[in-house]
C-alpha cells in the first residue's frame, strides 16, 4: 500500500520539481520549479487517512471519481480540476504514478513551438 513517502519519491522523480511547506511543516507540497505551480499536496504524516491532492483534467477526474471510492473532489481546491486520493490501497501504485505524472504534465510550462520541433 502506498504512503506519503512513496508519493514523495514519485513526485520528486519528475524533472525540475521540488518540495515546499507553504501550509506548515507537516504538509508537503510538490511544485514545478520553472513556474512555481503546485501539482501535488500530501496530507500531514501520521494522518488517520493519508491523502494526496492532484490536478486532473475534468473529464479524467470525473471518470476516476466514478470508478474509485477513494478518489473524491479536491480537498480545499477547485472541485472540477483537482482530486483527492485516499492512500488506502484501492488505487494501484501504477495508476497513482500515472495520475501524478498527469498532474505534473498539466502544470509544467509548455515548450515554445520552435523548441518542440527543433
Amino acid at each position: 500500500m502506498l504512503d506519503n513517502n512513496d508519493v514523495r519519491e514519485v513526485c520528486l522523480s519528475f524533472p525540475g520539481t521540488f518540495e515546499s511547506y507553504p501550509f506548515g511543516p507537516d504538509t508537503p507540497v510538490y511544485k514545478v520549479s520553472a513556474n512555481n505551480k503546485v501539482f501535488a499536496i500530501t496530507s500531514a504524516d501520521g494522518e488517520l487517512e493519508p491523502t494526496v491532492t492532484v490536478k486532473s483534467h475534468p473529464d479524467d477526474a470525473e471518470a476516476l471519481r466514478q470508478q474509485y471510492s477513494a478518489i473524491t473532489p479536491g480537498y480545499h481546491m477547485n472541485k472540477r480540476h483537482w482530486i483527492s486520493i485516499r492512500l488506502d490501497g484501492t488505487v494501484s501504485a501504477e495508476l497513482m504514478a500515472e495520475i501524478l505524472q498527469e498532474s505534473y504534465t498539466l502544470v509544467r510550462p509548455r515548450m515554445p513551438r520552435q523548441q518542440q520541433h527543433g
